[in-house]
């Protein structure tokens, strides 16, 4: 069972939002996961938080052996710096 973190589409049509979740790798985009680990809103609006991650359980989970996608790690990334600060 091969693991990856990626991105799973959700919202309208021309504004997409996105869970960031843990699946297996044979699984469709926006099918089963095994776990919702955050949310990234590109179109983030007003007072509305652009991503919310818990990078305990992600680094948990590519601990574990999933593989986490381009565009995540670099989400993954971004959360831990905003974390420092």
């Amino acid at each position: 069972m091969a693991l990856k973190i990626r991105l799973q589409r959700q919202g309208r049509v021309h504004h997409p939002s996105y869970r960031i979740v843990v699946a297996e790798s044979h699984c469709r985009r926006d099918g089963r996961c095994v776990e919702k680990i955050g949310v990234y809103e590109p179109q983030a609006k007003g007072k509305s938080v652009e991503l919310s991650l818990n990078i305990d359980r992600a680094i948990y989970w590519m601990g574990v052996g999933a593989k986490a996608t381009d565009t995540v790690s670099k989400l993954i990334n971004r959360a831990k710096n905003s974390a420092l600060k």
